[in-house]
C-alpha cells in the first residue's frame, strides 16, 4: 500500500464501519452532481450541434443535384422534402424532438436513417481506434514509467524526445508518409501494407479474412499511435517525478526494498491516477474515431462518415456523427472524474 492510502486508512479505522456510510454518500453526491453537469453540455451540445453546422457555406440541395440537371421546380420540390423551406427555428425544435426520441433523421446524401449509417461505420471506427488506444496507452505508460524512473538517462531523452517530435508532427503529413514508403512504395521497392479501405477486394474466409484486415490495419493504426502515445508518456513520466521525490519511497528504500519493487508497488500506482484520467477523456474520442486517419487511408468509420458528410454538407448526417462523438466525449469525462474521485483519497477530502 503506497503512503497516500496508508494516510488515509487510520481514519476510516478510527471511525468504524458506521461511518463507511458518510463516504459512500459524499461519493454518490458527487456522481449525481457531475451527472448533472454532463446532462447541461449535452444538452447545450444538441443546440450547438444543429445551429454550428448550418454556418456552413453550400446549399446542400445544389450540391445533391449535381449532374441531374434539376430545374428550380424540382429543387424547390427537394428542399421541402428535406424539411430546408421551413423557418429555421422550426428545424430546430423539430431536431430537438427527434434527438429526444432518439431519431436523428434521414441522410441527405445516403437517404437512409442516419442511425443505421451510424451502426454500419460503429464497428471499423472501434477496431481501429480501440486498437491504437489500446497500444497507445500500453506503449506509453511502459516509456514514461521507465523514463520518469531513470531521469536523465539516454532512454530518457531519447524516448522523450522521439515521442515529442512524433506528437508535434500533423498526423496527415505523417500518413501520407508512412503511405508513400510501405503503402506504395519507393521506386523497385514495392510496398508492404494495404492502405485503402478495410479488406481487399478478393478477400478471403475464415483467418485468412482475419489476416487480411489486420494487414490493411497496421498504416492507419501506427498513424494514430505515433501522434496519440506521447501524451500518456509524459504525463506519466512527470507524475512519476513526483512520486520519486516523495518521503514514502525514500522509506521504502530505507527498508531495503528493492529498486523494481519500490517502483512497482509504490511509485507506479499512485502516479498512474492522472494517466487514468487521460484514458477515460481518449476512450470518448475513440467513438469518433480520427477523421484524418480514416479520410486519409479511406477507413470506413465514423470519421471518414463524418468527411464525407461536411463535404455535402449534409446537415441530418453531420448532427448524428458530431451529437454521438461529443455525447460519448462528454459522459467519458464524467465517468473519469467520479473514478478519480474514487480511487484518490486526497480528492475526496479536498
Amino acid at each position: 500500500m503506497t503512503a497516500p492510502l496508508e494516510a488515509a486508512e487510520p481514519a476510516v479505522q478510527a471511525a468504524g464501519p458506521g461511518d463507511e456510510r458518510p463516504t459512500r454518500r459524499g461519493t454518490l453526491q458527487y456522481a449525481l452532481s457531475k451527472a448533472g453537469g454532463a446532462l447541461f453540455s449535452i444538452a447545450m451540445v444538441i443546440v450547438g450541434t444543429f445551429f454550428v453546422f448550418r454556418l456552413l457555406p453550400g446549399d446542400p440541395v445544389r450540391n445533391l443535384a449535381q449532374g441531374r440537371n434539376m430545374t428550380p421546380a424540382q429543387l424547390d420540390l427537394e428542399r421541402r422534402r428535406l424539411g430546408l423551406d421551413q423557418p429555421m427555428i422550426d428545424q430546430f425544435f423539430d431536431f430537438v424532438g427527434k434527438t429526444l426520441r432518439l431519431d436523428l433523421g434521414i441522410s441527405y446524401e445516403y437517404k437512409r436513417p442516419v442511425l443505421d449509417l451510424i451502426g454500419e461505420r460503429l464497428g471499423p471506427t472501434l477496431l481501429l481506434a480501440g486498437t491504437g488506444l489500446v497500444i497507445a496507452v500500453s506503449l506509453g505508460i511502459w516509456q514514461g514509467t521507465r523514463a520518469g524512473w531513470r531521469h536523465g538517462s539516454r532512454f530518457d531523452r531519447f524516448s522523450t524526445g522521439a515521442s515529442l517530435v512524433l506528437w508535434s508532427v500533423p498526423t496527415f503529413w505523417l500518413g501520407l508518409l508512412l503511405m508513400m514508403v510501405f503503402g506504395v512504395g519507393i521506386g523497385p521497392i514495392p510496398g508492404l501494407f494495404p492502405f485503402r479501405g478495410i479488406e481487399s477486394v478478393d478477400a478471403p474466409d475464415g483467418f485468412a479474412y482475419i489476416l487480411d484486415v489486420a494487414s490493411h490495419m497496421v498504416l492507419p493504426c501506427l498513424t494514430l499511435v505515433a501522434v496519440v502515445y506521447a501524451q500518456y508518456l509524459l504525463v506519466m513520466r512527470s507524475s512519476l517525478l513526483e512520486e520519486v521525490s516523495q518521503d514514502y519511497v525514500t522509506v521504502a528504500r530505507a527498508k531495503g526494498l528493492r529498486d523494481d519493487e519500490v517502483r512497482r508497488r509504490h511509485a507506479v500506482p499512485n502516479a498512474l491516477l492522472p494517466t487514468v484520467t487521460l484514458v477515460f477523456m481518449r476512450i470518448g474520442f475513440v467513438v469518433g474515431g480520427a477523421v484524418t486517419v480514416e479520410t486519409i487511408y479511406t477507413w470506413p468509420g465514423l470519421g471518414q462518415l463524418f468527411y464525407e458528410a461536411v463535404r455535402v454538407p449534409d446537415f441530418t448526417l453531420m448532427q448524428g456523427t458530431f451529437l454521438l462523438i461529443t455525447v460519448a466525449v462528454v459522459v467519458m469525462n464524467t465517468l473519469a472524474d467520479v473514478v478519480y474521485h474514487m480511487l484518490d483519497p486526497r480528492v475526496r477530502s479536498a
